[in-house]
């Protein structure tokens, strides 16, 4: 077989292939459309009896629903005329509520009036209450001040009521005693008269003098008698006003002590550190105040931070301990890192530095003044006065100025120069000591001296350089007379500035007051004036009594340590021209 009737073999059974396909297909479309045409006639069938259904349902709902809709009408129209009845009801109980409520809001109103009126009558009284307050608050500071005077004028006025009382009693005593002496003093004057009479006459007879001559005799026995006795009252006079000056000088130490305590205080008490910017106030601080509290105590120092700008103060009664804070606190703000740990570290770095400088000064006084023997305590104390003032005089540039003025003395009276230095450094050493001792600081200075085995004629010069102890050995008013002199001389203590200019400057207003004076000049910080007079006004008599009255009033106008020359200078000119 060729592969042409291959193909057309092929081609023939495709051919009838596909029309028995397609006689097929038609067949299933017949039966197909058969179907579908069966099946919409049922659904046909199905919606005609859906919807005789749906009518039947629709008449039997509208039958349900006509006769709820009657009963919910009927229901309805009875539930109206019970809420149409609570309605009436409820309004007839609103509007006697309004009318209620606008008869308390009327009260109310009223209430709110009354409550204003009464909010600025009160707001009227508490400014007024303020204003009474305060004027009460100046009130009571100026009676606080009045009553403390008040009660001392009050004790003294007590006290001289009864000495008034008790004097007018003793009067009246002495009145009705002296009119009964005087009474009998009239009777024996009148019978000594007439006795007396006789007697002189019977004298004159026996004693061969005239009556003259006995009545000088008797007046000079008489002035005798007075003399003698005005010395014993004289005595008695001078014994008291040594005991009045006395009372009045400790008086008026203690009110110039109470005067000057505070600033004593702050100024002895207090040292300022400065602060690059008020923003590290709150780095010192730290957070809830950890920081302030670790330095205080670390320190025993109390550490204020107020408004002062650019500064922190450290309060304490120790002075070392304050250049202890003082320098720590100065670390701490250069490194900038604050903390109690941190703190603590510092301050206890910053303590050893100053204990090992205490030691090195103490060690460097000892050396410069030629001393020897010395205990290490003794040393290290020597060494604290570095950090100890009195009177604004550093303590160890007084004592070693001191013993320094003491060893000159001794030299050039011969005695024992090197004592007498030793001497003149310690005798303050009682002011640094680290015990709370209720002694004087030379009693203080001489047992501690005492525990160290230093030389007898050393412990007296120290207990004596105030007067505490009797003097018995010859270095101890040497140093006595040292110490004044190195605390007295001009600008030694310090004195604040404007305190020194008003007190010179009151000497010389004083000075100048008086008549025929041209200039005056305060020199020697104020312990000696000069006063230049007009010669034509003032003699060499009226000079002598010019300075005297101006050293009275100094002495009761003024005050001031220790005491003040006055000297007033009369000045002639002589001018003659040869021609």
């Amino acid at each position: 077989m060729t592969f042409a009737t291959i193909a057309l073999l092929v081609g023939v059974a495709a051919v009838f292939f596909g029309f028995g396909y397609f006689v097929h297909l038609r067949k299933a479309h017949d039966a197909a459309s058969g179907h579908l045409k069966a099946g919409q006639e049922d659904i046909e069938r199905a919606r005609r009896d859906a919807e005789a259904d749906l009518a039947r349902l629709r008449n039997d709902h509208a039958q349900a629903l006509d006769t709820d809709r009657a009963r919910l009408r009927e229901e309805l129209a009875d539930e109206l005329a019970n809420e149409r009845r609570d309605v009436r009801r409820e309004r007839q109980r609103n509007e006697q509520r309004h009318t209620t409520l606008q008869q308390r809001h009327t009260r109310l109103a009223e209430r709110e009036a009354l409550l204003v009126r009464g909010t600025d009558t009160v707001d009227a009284l508490r400014r007024e209450a303020e204003t009474v307050q305060a004027k009460a608050r100046s009130v009571h500071a100026s009676l606080a001040g009045f009553q403390a005077e008040a009660r001392a004028k009050r004790d003294e006025a007590d006290r001289l009521a009864r000495d008034a009382e008790r004097r007018e009693h003793d009067a009246e005593a002495l009145e009705t005693r002296l009119a009964a002496d005087l009474t009998r003093t009239e009777e024996e004057r009148e019978r000594l008269r007439t006795a007396s009479e006789e007697t002189l006459r019977r004298l004159e007879h026996v004693a061969g003098l005239s009556q003259h001559e006995a009545r000088e005799a008797m007046k000079r026995e008489m002035l005798e008698e007075v003399r003698l006795e005005s010395s014993s009252q004289i005595k008695d006079i001078r014994d008291e006003a040594k005991l009045r000056a006395t009372r009045e000088a400790k008086q008026i130490i203690l009110t110039a002590i109470q005067r000057t305590a505070a600033s004593h205080a702050i100024e002895n008490t207090v040292s300022v550190v400065n602060i690059s910017s008020d923003e590290m106030k709150g780095r010192i601080i730290g957070r809830e105040g950890r920081n302030i509290r670790a330095f205080e105590a670390a320190t025993g120092l109390e550490v204020i931070v107020d408004d002062t700008p650019e500064a922190v103060i450290l309060s304490g009664f120790d002075p070392v301990r304050r250049e202890v804070g003082r320098l720590a606190l100065t670390k701490l703000i250069a490194d900038g890192r604050i903390h109690p740990t941190r703190i603590e570290e510092v301050v206890e770095k910053v303590r050893a530095d100053i204990e090992e400088e205490i030691v090195e000064q103490g060690e460097r006084t000892v050396i410069e003044l030629n001393l020897h023997g010395l205990h290490p305590d003794v040393i290290r104390m020597v060494g604290r006065m570095k950090y100890r003032t009195s009177y604004g005089q550093n303590l160890l540039s007084h004592s070693v100025e001191t013993a320094r003025l003491a060893s000159i003395m001794a030299s050039e009276l011969g005695l024992d120069a090197p004592r007498a230095r030793r001497a003149g450094l310690l005798h303050d050493i009682g002011k640094v000591t680290e015990e709370e001792l209720e002694q004087p600081h030379a009693i203080v200075g001489m047992e501690i001296l005492r525990k160290y085995k230093e030389h007898p004629d050393v412990l007296n010069a120290v207990g004596a350089h105030h007067d505490e102890v009797e003097m018995n050995c010859l270095i101890a008013p040497l140093v006595q007379a040292a110490d004044a002199i190195s605390g007295a001389r001009p600008g030694a203590r310090r004195e604040a500035l404007d305190a020194y200019i008003k007190r010179l400057e009151k000497l010389e207003h004083l000075a100048a007051s008086f008549k025929g004076v041209e200039r005056v000049y305060a020199i020697q910080a104020g312990r000696e004036i000069r006063v230049l007079v007009n010669h034509d006004l003032i003699t060499d008599g009226l000079a002598e009594q010019l300075a005297i009255d101006i050293s009275r009033r100094i002495e009761g106008e003024l005050q001031y340590p220790g005491m003040v020359k006055v000297t007033v200078i009369r000045e002639v000119r002589s001018v003659a021209y040869a021609r």
